[in-house]
């Protein structure tokens, strides 16, 4: 239901060449979201499914590769519902946003060869995964856990790197990277990882992004946080760490193993579209906002 109306009140028609597509653009974004949970092993798994139990409501389903080229077209799309549940859910008024970096293995570190994702995957250290192979995801939070914004970036990038393109796009008049979003209020908190005087006073002055983070615990202002500003910049993180969980584990993201780039962001924005309708979906049967446990007992 919210896909139909997102699709015919905020995208335009689709116009394309030659024959009607199998799937119509509201079809391939429901499927796209709905193969995101953990209880499919895997997309081939998410497929046989569909193709044993869906093909009533969806009478003129493809083989599963036409379906992956019209996953890949529409990520556009599945990006914007994301962010468009995300306003509904009244991410424009959040106090803050938490922003927060998470590993996103792609392949076994000691596989031999170059991989799938030559060029754009490398090698990165997280505290809790050690060394890896894969991608760094970012993404900023509400404080009631609505995701409005996501970027990825090579394992081994820094946070203050990663954190440039997506406030530098929401900065931006016509931003070239939608999954970057809106900021709420322009204040976000993070940990030391984003912490630096130079680049905390750029993104005010650039970007108009207010970054709390505790000090690195070497830097001349560390003295100057106490036990209880501590306490409480962790206690406001943690809701990163919490949509983390859920991404990871309730949506496959731990166990994606992509073999392109495009493919991986079609599948990591459906994955957020789920999330933030979970949530929405929550709100409408008064039951707290991130627990989805309820919902998989279908």
């Amino acid at each position: 239901m919210w896909i139909d109306q997102f699709c015919k009140r905020e995208l335009a028609p689709e116009r394309r060449p030659g024959p009607a597509a199998a799937l119509s653009r509201s079809e391939v974004l429901t499927l796209a979201a709905f193969g995101q949970w953990a209880r499919f092993g895997s997309e081939r798994d998410f497929w046989r499914y569909a193709e044993a139990r869906l093909r009533p409501l969806f009478p003129t389903l493809p083989d599963r590769s036409q379906f992956n080229r019209h996953l890949r077209r529409h990520a556009g799309a599945l990006a914007a519902f994301a962010l468009w549940l995300a306003d509904a859910l009244g991410a424009a008024g959040a106090a803050f946003e938490a922003l927060d970096g998470s590993a996103v293995p792609t392949r076994n570190l000691k596989r031999r060869g170059a991989g799938w994702l030559p060029g754009v995957a490398d090698v990165g250290r997280s505290p809790l995964r050690g060394w890896y192979e894969g991608l760094r995801l970012l993404v900023a939070v509400t404080p009631a856990g609505v995701v409005t914004g996501w970027g990825v970036g090579p394992a081994s990038s820094n946070d203050r790197a990663l954190a440039e393109t997506p406030l530098a796009q929401r900065a931006a008049a016509a931003p070239a990277l939608p999954s970057a979003g809106r900021p709420a209020g322009g204040v976000y908190v993070a940990d030391a990882g984003f912490a630096g005087v130079a680049c905390e006073a750029r993104w005010v002055a650039d970007h108009g992004a207010q970054a709390v983070c505790q000090p690195q615990p070497d830097a001349a202002r560390a003295a100057a946080w106490s036990a209880a500003d501590r306490t409480w910049l962790a206690g406001a993180r943690q809701i990163a760490e919490t949509v983390f969980a859920r991404l990871q584990a309730t949506f496959r993201l731990a166990t994606e193993r992509p073999h392109a780039l495009d493919g991986f962001l079609a599948r990591l924005a459906a994955k957020v579209a789920l999330h933030n309708a979970c949530i929405r979906l929550n709100r409408a049967h008064a039951r707290p906002d991130l627990a989805f446990a309820d919902l998989l007992g279908w």
